[in-house]
């Protein structure tokens, strides 16, 4: 007779909350890769996003995740009551008015209805978090740290940050040190980040993690790629862009390079990513004279971005610092690029330069720069077998440098020490009574 099947066991209360911008999004796969990689490492925790899910594809990390999702109000208006209830239970926590201080502090620097909701979200958060949560950790340096801050200050829990790109360089001065200096540690994706960080707050615990990328998933093609040399119209060269159409990807200095080309030059240019300037940019590729020869593709899953890095000759991207101070960090699109083997012309804006050595694992040229950036692009198209050295080139780079794996483990082993030797005492008398608080 056979043994009968043992009961399934329920999962373990998380002690960890990890805060994210919105969930799922296509522009931010290196989240959902980490979080997948710390639940294989053991860790349980709440996945806690501040807006809804505004993407119809998904990425295949999305769906491998076990962690139950808490959505927070993404405009206080929209669920008075919820917010009503947070409020009054947060009354009653030992740190509400630790935590009201620091909020009216923040929001004399900026007096704005976003200073208002987050706070808001940080009152629904610290009544509805699980009582065995007893530490945060917010990626970005801005609206889900500040959520973050003003939760861990009501509950008595602890809280930790990754630091990733837009994050960095536009939140204020002020708010930055603050911030890191609260936080039992930070995370960061480059050594630019790094340098930028620990001038502000050298005192703070700050560390370089380095975005993992998946050197399995994002292999070269077989068979190789052919060497296409843009002379036979019925065979363009093929260029990629895998950026977000924005300001500081420089898209729009890509089509004024490649309206430069030669006449006798066959190429197209693929486009993967949504945002705000697509049209823009689609316009812009009309008056130029450009529109037949590029493809907008929009928002992808990986499966499809994949495909595209297989079938492409090179890859552009001509990052710049927009007029609001938003940059790159180093990009993944760049680095996932350049593990298929694609040769790379990007520009030596922030971190790009950790990966992209120019003339080495890739090409570098001036921001804003059309012309040379024609001539890179020019230069790449007649010549595969500097495409193939690049390309290789690039492959050994990022697997010896970014395969990710060493970073992962530090991070997985930094958050559970950090859930483990959270303040107890004072998380202990938050939670004391459940009529008053979650």
């Amino acid at each position: 007779m056979p043994a009968p099947s043992p009961e399934p066991q329920p999962s373990p209360e998380p002690a960890l909350a990890v805060l994210v911008k919105g969930w799922p999004r296509l522009s931010e796969t290196f989240i959902a890769a980490e979080l997948v990689a710390l639940e294989a490492r053991g860790l349980s925790f709440l996945l806690v996003s501040l807006r809804h899910p505004t993407d119809t594809a998904r990425h295949p990390d999305h769906d491998r995740l076990r962690a139950a999702v808490l959505y927070l109000p993404e405009y206080l208006y929209q669920e008075p009551l919820r917010v009503l209830s947070g409020l009054a239970r947060a009354l009653s926590m030992p740190g509400f008015w630790r935590a009201f201080r620091t909020w009216l502090a923040d929001l004399v620097h900026d007096p704005t209805p976003n200073r208002g909701r987050r706070f808001g979200q940080a009152l629904v958060l610290a009544a509805e978090l699980p009582r065995s949560v007893r530490h945060l950790h917010a990626h970005f340096l801005h609206t889900p740290c500040s959520v973050a801050r003003y939760a861990a200050l009501l509950t008595g829990c602890d809280f930790s940050i990754s630091a990733h790109a837009k994050d960095v360089w536009t939140t204020p001065e002020r708010e930055k040190v603050q911030k890191l200096r609260a936080a039992v540690f930070t995370v960061t994706c480059t050594r630019a980040n790094l340098d930028h960080l620990r001038a502000l707050a050298p005192e703070a615990e700050i560390e370089l993690l380095y975005h993992g990328v998946d050197i399995d998933r994002f292999a070269p093609p077989e068979p190789a790629r052919p060497a296409r040399d843009g002379s036979d119209p019925a065979d363009p060269v093929r260029i990629l862009a895998v950026a977000r159409a924005m300001p500081k990807k420089g898209l729009d200095t890509l089509l004024e390079a490649l309206a430069r080309l030669p006449a006798a030059l066959a190429w197209r240019l693929d486009h993967i990513g949504a945002g705000p300037l697509l049209e823009p940019l689609r316009a812009q590729a009309v008056r130029l004279g450009i529109a037949e020869r590029v493809r907008w593709h929009g928002g992808q899953p990986q499966d499809r971005v994949i495909a595209r890095l297989h079938a492409a000759d090179l890859f552009c991207l001509p990052a710049r610092v927009a007029p609001d101070g938003d940059r790159d960090g180093l990009p993944n699109a760049l680095l996932e690029a350049m593990a298929t083997a694609l040769p790379v012309i990007a520009t030596p804006i922030s971190a790009i330069p950790e990966a992209v050595e120019d003339e080495s694992t890739g090409l570098l040229v001036p921001p804003d720069d059309a012309d040379a950036l024609a001539c890179a692009i020019l230069r790449l198209a007649r010549d595969p077998a500097l495409r193939t050295r690049l390309g290789a080139a690039g492959r050994r780079l990022v697997v010896a440098r970014f395969s990710g794996e060493a970073g992962i483990d530090r991070l997985a082993a930094r958050l559970a020490r950090a859930s483990r030797e959270a303040a107890a005492p004072a998380l202990a008398t938050a939670c004391a009574s459940p009529s008053t608080h979650r």
